[in-house]
């Protein structure tokens, strides 16, 4: 437990912040809540695991149809896959 001092309340971060996906995202990486850094851990499992990156170029990720309903396409890249990540956490 962190040392408190002069009345100062421990808040997360954000990776450490308690997250609930929404039932799409839950189909790909189980129900939570869960730490917000483990929602990224285990969606970049999820991408290897199903090989969806792009062999031409590796910052793009093609979804497959469990993707496809969180992230609304059928391509992305990984900068814009957290943003779309994020839009199904509560």
């Amino acid at each position: 437990m962190p040392n408190r001092t002069h009345g100062e309340s421990h808040k997360p971060d954000a990776i450490h912040q308690q997250v609930t996906p929404s039932k799409e995202l839950a189909a790909i990486i189980g129900d939570g809540p869960m730490e917000r850094g483990q929602v990224t851990s285990k969606v970049w499992d999820y991408i290897k695991a199903h090989d969806l990156q792009s062999d031409e170029d590796g910052r793009e990720i093609e979804a497959d149809a469990a993707l496809k309903k969180v992230v609304g396409r059928d391509r992305l890249s990984m900068f814009d896959l957290t943003r779309k990540v994020n839009e199904h956490l509560h």
